[in-house]
């Protein structure tokens, strides 16, 4: 990765902070409490790019397993064997996969935003999913059946991210039209000197 500007340390730093707030800033809804987290890690990777949306929000996790309060339940290297942390893991990639699918549109709009970020729910899901199920089954020895994880875990989380990630393409795009979009892949020189 090529060195960084000051813009972009300033961006990436300003996400790590969004994020850290987002954990913290819980919405109910219906019997669940919701947060921010997911809509701050979707707009990192549409707003910064594949590695710099990848690398904001690594070390966001990195922080928070180096003790560092900022995941819902504090922080540390015991994080690991935490059931949820396959979701922070997944917002890594998310980010990753959600800039680099944004930078291949032609021209962003809110639909193609949006099928960008429910592929990044998606990988989210994969991966949050699967880690609960086999932390819980084979690390902690409490066990939990597949279908009641992919039932509170996907089926019931579903809904209110899906409204995140609706919040998220629009926000992205607002960004995009004041110009805010970093590591323009794929877009040749002279088309972003004009832009």
């Amino acid at each position: 990765m090529k060195k960084l500007t000051v813009r972009e340390l300033v961006l990436c730093a300003l996400f790590i902070a969004l994020i850290t707030a987002g954990t913290f800033v819980r919405i109910p809804m219906g019997g669940d409490v919701f947060t921010l987290q997911f809509l701050f890690t979707l707009l990192a990777g549409l707003v910064l790019g594949s590695q710099l949306g990848a690398l904001a929000v690594g070390a966001y996790v990195l922080l928070g397993l180096m003790g560092v309060p900022v995941f819902a339940s504090g922080g540390g290297p015991g994080y690991l064997l935490e059931p949820t942390f396959g979701y922070l893991l997944g917002f890594v990639l998310q980010a990753y996969a959600c800039g680099k699918l944004s930078r291949r549109l032609q021209t962003p709009r809110l639909v193609s935003l949006l099928g960008v970020n429910l592929i990044g729910m998606v990988i989210v899901y994969l991966i949050g999913i699967n880690w609960f199920y086999l932390v819980s089954n084979y690390v902690l020895e409490a066990p939990v059946a597949a279908w009641t994880v992919l039932l509170y875990s996907g089926i019931l989380q579903a809904p209110p991210d899906i409204l995140l990630c609706v919040a998220s393409a629009g926000l992205a795009l607002r960004l995009h039209h004041a110009g805010i979009w970093l590591e323009q892949e794929n877009i040749p020189q002279e088309r972003t000197a004009r832009a």
